[in-house]
């Protein structure tokens, strides 16, 4: 479905995403089968608690038709090493310091197959597609999740006309984090196919991380904690205050080449042993520099950099099971005024990018975990929140990268997937994927209020900016433009 163009630069110009109109034609409950008696619960982490009881959509869209029996029956024998995607949520009995857990009971994923009239089309940067298709996000509440009979995995397989399917997936967050969700993705795509599994077994007892927390005597650490604990009101405040603010996404592809002279246009003038920058830390710069042209803040208005950082590999080795399976992801913030980011050099910004990716030492780790199971045991996790949430959207980007994932790998008997879409966010995002090519390049969903969005998807000047070196490829239009 498409709109007509309005005046250029318009917020309401053209639409963001097609929608693809679909009917469901019948609807399963997928269990392992298996199941302890009685079942066993698992208690979540200050990580799991951190996310609410959210779901997180991710699409699939493959050319040709994937085998919806096939898949039940492979997501069934998958389900056998994950419980906790089969089970139910429920709160935690009073007197035990509050929380909540997984009873893992096989009540069952809930597995819906729908059709569409429409073709497949050639989704990509240029034509973008809603999350999940049909109504899956409306399905589920947030709200009705826990103590409820509510799945915690939702699938919906839509089969297009003349050929090939999208494959819309739903993971309650408090589950899982999102390079774990995509692990869970990979396992099926070689359970489906008859593969052995890469690694360990999936590791889902919580304990082992939570025995990790000790709270820090430096106080370096304690000051730069990222999350705080808040009152009710100001926890409603800020929720409230974020609904306000509308985002769309707009999504466009770096090429390898674009990367690498963006690389070296960080590293010109680096010396010393510190000099060296990442790939990564190079895009986030040029991302966050341009986003605070883009909003044109004043000079003395205060910019953040948010970075999603994944915990396990920073706790160090045999710190957790090898296979441990949840959320284990922090953040760390980065700032400095409006006026020094926009005219900061490419590599010092770049230098500031990898300092608070560096920040996530072990004792800063072991010492937020302490932190969040103390609010566990006072029954009020759901009172913590980032530290930059009451000013997120009109200070802050936040970046989450996930360019080292294998999401153009799940093949699920139909071959690679050729697209990948994300879902909007409710604060200013910068999501970092890899190319269906998988060929070093990196796809960027920059998720930014709506008139920031629309302007960088339809101003030529924004367009050369953000891409900044000659060659490089550039937003395409809306579809239907």
């Amino acid at each position: 479905m498409t709109t007509s163009r309005k005046r250029a630069g318009s917020p309401e110009a053209a639409p963001f995403r097609r929608t693809v109109e679909s009917r469901e034609v019948r609807s399963y409950v997928v269990r392992a089968g298996t199941a302890d008696a009685p079942p066993r619960r698992i208690r979540l982490s200050g990580y799991d608690l951190l996310t609410g009881s959210w779901y997180t959509p991710m699409t699939f869209f493959y050319r040709d038709t994937l085998d919806g029996a096939e898949l039940r029956a492979s997501l069934a024998r998958t389900l056998r090493r994950y419980p906790p995607l089969s089970g139910r949520l429920v709160r935690d009995p009073a007197g035990s310091g509050g929380g909540l857990s997984v009873l893992c009971d096989d009540a069952g994923v809930r597995f819906t197959e729908a059709e569409s009239p429409e073709p497949m089309r050639e989704y990509g940067p240029s034509v973008r597609a809603e999350p999940v298709i049909g109504g899956l996000l409306r399905e589920v509440s947030a709200f009705r999740v826990i103590d409820r009979d509510t799945p915690l995995l939702k699938i919906r397989l839509t089969q297009l006309r003349g050929g090939g399917s999208v494959l819309g997936v739903m993971i309650n967050h408090s589950l899982a984090d999102g390079g774990n969700t995509v692990a869970f993705l990979e396992n099926w795509s070689r359970e489906h196919r008859g593969l052995p599994w890469p690694g360990p077994a999936p590791d889902h007892d919580r304990t082992a991380l939570d025995a990790l927390g000790e709270l820090s005597t430096d106080p370096a650490t304690v000051a730069a904690r990222a999350f705080t604990g808040v009152s009710r009101l100001r926890l409603l405040r800020t929720n409230l205050r974020a609904g306000l603010h509308r985002l769309a996404t707009v999504t466009t592809r770096f090429g390898a080449a674009e990367l690498a002279a963006l690389k070296r246009e960080a590293q010109t003038g680096l010396t010393g042993a510190d000099a060296w920058v990442s790939t990564n830390d190079a895009l986030t710069a040029h991302l966050w520099q341009l986003y605070a042209g883009l909003r044109a803040r004043p000079a003395d208005a205060p910019e953040w950099l948010g970075l999603i950082v994944g915990a396990q590999p920073r706790l160090g080795p045999g710190a957790l099971p090898a296979g441990y399976w949840g959320n284990c992801v922090t953040n760390s913030w980065t700032g400095t005024t409006a006026g020094a980011l926009r005219g900061a050099p490419l590599g010092g910004v770049a230098q500031d990018v990898r300092s608070c990716l560096e920040a996530n030492t072990a004792d800063k780790l072991r010492d937020e975990i302490a932190y969040l199971n103390s609010y566990r045991r006072s029954g009020v996790s759901r009172h913590v929140m980032s530290v930059r949430a009451p000013d997120v959207s009109e200070t802050s980007l936040t970046v989450n990268n996930w360019s080292q994932f294998p999401l153009y790998g799940i093949d699920l008997g139909a071959g690679k997937p050729f697209w990948y879409e994300f879902p909007d966010l409710p604060v200013p995002t910068a999501h970092i994927a890899p190319t269906p090519a998988q060929d070093g390049g990196r796809d960027v969903h920059l998720c930014l209020p709506v008139q920031h969005a629309a302007r960088l998807r339809d101003d030529p000047a924004w367009q050369a900016r953000l891409h900044p070196f000659p060659g490089a490829p550039v937003p395409s239009a809306a579809p239907g433009d």
